[in-house]
């Protein structure tokens, strides 16, 4: 199959946005727990390739391994420098607001506020549409439903202008468990929908991650009218976006940011009403996906990274926090022959030949 696009077109059926990457400093003097230090002309270069694809570019969040080697003064610099490539090109942006300038453990409920309130107002002030992050360290403080009703009511009553709610299910990170007040799923979506319901006009959609199809459909059709679901399934995304007669997902999804050329294909020509031509060149990607989000989930931006590196998006395979070495070889191995499979390089011959100093690096002398 060809990645070849026929023209970059805006996308009209569907809003997409792509979780981007971030691209660390191979040169950097730093350690896995140490500040992220990123090479900012790679990184922010990544993000022309996608809107030049047509997509909108979702900054920050799990894939720029926020939590994982990202910390908040980076993500707040790249948040402000991403906005204003965005701005000078015209390109839709949307960004991670969380809480992560706080210690894991240990805040309180009114500290939690404050550094949702933070985050909230620098993303405004740089010209960002606001994503409210589900947050490790509400999910600590809270003690039930009631605390989520209240802090997220407050965040929505001062937000400037609608904002995404992020709804990060527990196989991307362990510590959520139990968001929105409670480990039962079906209870946790009543209090998700009881906020969305009281502030429906504070609210432009909801990013569902919790890798579970049939619950997200249920979901989207509770949702208020105007009110988007964005899909965060790596594992069911063609279904989701194509829809049904009672609606369909828009998408948010880190698998986007390796298939940009063939997320924008499918879905210009889902704009033109051929569903199955969408399903032709989408389908065959998803085995590509489940791999790369295969349990341990959180690891896939290691994947992630790896295929910008083969792809030329960037010159090395060096991650923040050293999550390069999160997956195994043949991990690696089995995500470069599916996505060559694709047609996902423009430069197969430059892929296999980084992929094979990775394996002689990695792999030891055959």
């Amino acid at each position: 199959m060809s990645a070849a696009l026929r023209g970059a077109a805006p996308l009209t059926s569907r809003t997409v946005f792509a979780a981007a990457h971030v691209v660390a400093d191979p040169h950097a003097d730093t350690t896995p727990d140490g500040p992220a230090v990123l090479d900012w002309d790679a990184t922010l270069a990544f993000r022309h390739h996608l809107w030049s694809h047509g997509l909108g570019v979702a900054e920050a969040m799990d894939t720029a391994q926020r939590g994982m080697g990202l910390d908040w003064a980076t993500a707040g610099e790249l948040i402000r420098r991403s906005a204003a490539e965005a701005r000078s090109v015209g390109g839709r942006i949307a960004c991670g607001v969380g809480t992560d300038q706080l210690p894991p453990t240990g805040a309180g409920l009114p500290a939690v506020r404050d550094a949702y309130e933070e985050q909230l107002a620098l993303v405004e002030e740089a010209g960002g549409q606001p994503i409210l992050m589900a947050s490790r360290q509400l999910a600590a403080a809270a003690s039930g439903p009631d605390a989520y009703r209240e802090l997220y009511g407050g965040l929505l009553r001062q937000s400037s202008d609608p904002v995404i709610l992020h709804w990060l299910g527990p196989m991307f990170d362990p510590a959520l468990e139990g968001y929105w007040g409670s480990a039962d799923l079906d209870a946790a979506t009543e209090t998700f929908l009881q906020i969305i319901a009281e502030y429906p006009d504070k609210v432009d959609g909801v990013k569902v991650s919790l890798l579970d199809a049939d619950r997200e459909v249920r979901l989207r059709r509770r949702l208020p009218d105007g009110v988007r679901c964005y899909t965060g399934d790596d594992f069911h995304y063609p279904e989701l976006i194509a829809g049904d007669q009672q609606g369909f997902s828009h998408a948010l999804l880190g698998i986007f940011d390796p298939l940009a050329p063939l997320a924008a294909e499918a879905v210009r020509l889902l704009d033109t009403g051929d569903t199955a031509a969408f399903h032709k060149v989408l389908d065959p990607t998803v085995e590509l996906s489940r791999h790369l989000f295969e349990a341990p989930t959180r690891y896939y931006k290691t994947g992630v990274v790896l295929l910008a590196w083969l792809a030329g998006h960037q010159s090395h395979f060096t991650m923040a926090g050293g999550l390069q070495s999160a997956r195994s070889l043949p991990h690696l191995q089995r995500a470069y022959e599916l996505a060559d499979g694709l047609g996902l390089f423009p430069d197969p011959e430059l892929a296999r030949a980084r992929m094979a100093k990775l394996t002689a690096v990695l792999g030891g002398d055959a």
